[in-house]
């Protein structure tokens, strides 16, 4: 806690945080943080085993790959969250499942399944662009932030 904060605290406020914090339950974050490496672990060995499936039983190259391979990915999320898996294996894994096609796949239709109820276009459509919005944004912005730094010091480099 910081000091400035710390000095409007009453000697009664005090004491009871003290007496919180001993009966406070302690987090294993050594145990979760290993869980949440072999499980976002795990993941991501499924996403190069199907990764290389279609590279060697398709049409593909290990360059074009990539497409169908999060594709399947989102896919398998998203029919885990319909049928109620994710989430229990979510409550298991913790972090780990927050591997990010599998994870935002899960954020996307878990907000489209909760709110079916209020309509397809003002509950799952408002509620998934909610999340998925914040998302796209940062991530055009982030490309083009970037695509200006390489502009700018290919145009230096170039001089």
């Amino acid at each position: 806690m910081s000091t400035s904060k710390k000095k409007n605290v009453t000697p009664a406020q005090e004491k009871y945080q003290q007496l919180a914090k001993k009966h406070e339950k302690q987090r294993p974050v050594g145990k979760n943080c290993l869980k949440a490496f072999l499980i976002g672990g795990t993941i991501c060995l499924i996403g190069q085993c199907i990764h290389v499936f279609y590279y060697t039983f398709f049409d593909f190259t290990q360059r074009t790959a990539g497409d169908p391979t999060v594709a399947t990915l989102i896919f398998i999320s998203v029919l885990l969250t319909g049928f109620g898996v994710y989430d229990r294996f979510a409550q298991f894994a913790g972090a780990g499942t927050a591997v990010p096609v599998t994870g935002f796949a899960n954020s996307v239709a878990s907000a489209a399944i909760e709110h079916r109820t209020e309509g397809y276009v003002l509950g799952v459509g408002g509620k998934i662009f909610k999340l998925a919005g914040s998302v796209i944004v940062f991530g055009t912005v982030a490309a083009f932030v970037i695509a200006l730094i390489k502009s700018i010091f290919l145009k230096l480099g170039g001089m």
